[in-house]
């Protein structure tokens, strides 16, 4: 049961509102002075403060409450505060609040806006606990992910980027082949980077190859080499990045390129370490862990016969998912820090306009628009319109109906995007927390 500090000098206050506030479930300790009152706070367990700004009968500056709402402030930073007042001129209680206070009311106060603004400030101070628990677990997630592993630098905040990150440094260490799926611009050459550092290769090369950059008649002779006068243009003999991968990884972005001769050799390299230089007899073996990477659907090109499917379970032994920028929008912020110049900062309308954006380019569009709009900013704080970013269309908002109740995959997609904070959640749906209690019980959800 939440707790409520009352400091008055008159005990018939204390009184009331602990009759009050025990008729809705809530503890009351009552202190008759200042230094009381700051001694039994001390103690901790207190979730929120009502204090009177006059403390002897004489006094009607309310100097005493002031002197005390910065003396909780000074132990209680976040301690939501509410002000009791006996007197017609408020002034100094509107400038607690201007300063951090919750609320202030005069007496004889009235029960039913007290239990409201309470029940409120509760709640709240539910949710900042919760989050800063939940935060406090990811803080520890990420450093000891950080701690045990090699993260080659890389800038995260979303959670979905720290499960991916958690599950390539785990899959590293086999020697089984990755497929990191994931749209152009998100950041897969980067996971690999992170695959082979924490491998059992790491001391090895990392060699990385763009299918998609390379004409289809001469990927097998980058893949594999080439001997003299294998192709026209092939002057002498060169070795291919198998090779040069020997002992390593080779990184294969944009597989899905591939031509279906390429294929056929990947695979058996796959299988037996073995293989060729295009135009020779000559058989060389290598020792090389193969992650490769696509923004293709490779599953619709092997129904259309354009990607072999022994090839795509052997690449596939993991798979890693990289999700679009737009789906872990708290990488969002970090990401554009990183990519300023050091002394540049964005402004908060600037960071409104970046969270807003659909980023479809993912994070290398990101780099781009911060990098350019540092370039041709005079200002050290780089504003929205600095940006060149389109404008968001403004939503068309229909009025709320009663068949508008959020059902099981809209409550279940807030608590993923609060982490499970069922305050935030309720407000992000429209709900109360305890109508949001009645619709997991209802719909048999999990509260934790």
């Amino acid at each position: 049961m939440p707790t409520v500090l009352i400091i008055d000098d008159n005990p018939a206050v204390a009184t009331a509102l602990d009759l009050l506030f025990s008729l809705h479930d809530i503890d009351t300790v009552a202190a008759q002075s200042p230094d009381e009152g700051l001694a039994r706070l001390r103690r901790g367990d207190i979730d929120l403060v009502v204090q009177d700004m006059n403390f002897h009968a004489d006094t009607t500056s309310g100097d005493e409450g002031v002197a005390l709402f910065h003396a909780i402030r000074g132990q209680e930073p976040d301690l939501p505060v509410i002000l009791l007042t006996a007197w017609t001129h408020l002034e100094s209680a509107v400038d607690l609040v201007k300063a951090g206070a919750a609320d202030y009311l005069g007496k004889p106060w009235d029960d039913r806006r007290l239990l409201a603004t309470v029940n409120n400030l509760l709640e709240l101070s539910e949710a900042r606990r919760e989050l800063a628990r939940h935060r406090g677990a990811e803080r520890r997630r990420r450093d000891a992910l950080s701690g045990g592993h090699d993260l080659r630098g890389v800038v995260y905040a979303d959670p979905a980027s720290e499960r991916l990150l958690s599950l390539a440094c785990q899959v590293a260490r086999s020697e089984l082949p990755v497929l990191i799926t994931g749209p152009n611009g998100a950041g897969k050459e980067k996971i690999a980077e992170i695959v082979h550092a924490n491998s059992m290769v790491k001391d090895g090369p990392f060699v990385a190859l763009n299918c998609g950059a390379i004409p289809g008649e001469l990927i097998e002779a980058e893949l594999f080499g080439a001997e003299a006068g294998a192709y026209t243009g092939a002057g002498k003999a060169r070795g291919g990045k198998f090779e040069a991968a020997d002992g390593g990884t080779l990184f294969l972005d944009e597989i899905g390129n591939l031509p279906a001769a390429g294929q056929m050799k990947l695979l058996r390299v796959l299988e037996t370490g073995r293989f060729a230089r295009l135009g020779g007899n000559r058989e060389r073996q290598v020792r090389v862990r193969v992650v490769s990477a696509t923004n293709a659907d490779l599953p619709a090109m092997i129904r259309d016969g354009r990607f072999r499917e022994d090839l795509y379970y052997r690449l596939n032994a993991v798979e890693l998912k990289l999700a679009p920028l737009s789906e872990r929008p708290d990488d969002i912020l970090p990401l554009a820090r990183h990519f300023l110049p050091e002394g540049r900062r964005l402004s908060a309308d600037a960071e409104r306009a970046l969270l807003r954006h659909a980023w479809p380019g993912n994070v290398r569009e990101l780099r781009n628009v911060v990098q350019r709009a540092a370039l041709l900013s005079a200002n050290r704080d780089i504003r929205a319109d600095a940006l060149g970013l389109p404008p968001v269309p403004v939503p068309m908002v229909s009025p709320p109906s009663a068949v508008d109740e959020p059902d099981r995959a809209a409550i279940e997609a807030a608590l993923a995007r609060h982490g499970g904070v069922l305050a935030q959640a309720a407000q992000e749906l429209g709900l109360s927390r305890q109508a949001l209690y009645r619709r997991l019980d209802r719909l048999g959800i999990r509260r934790d």
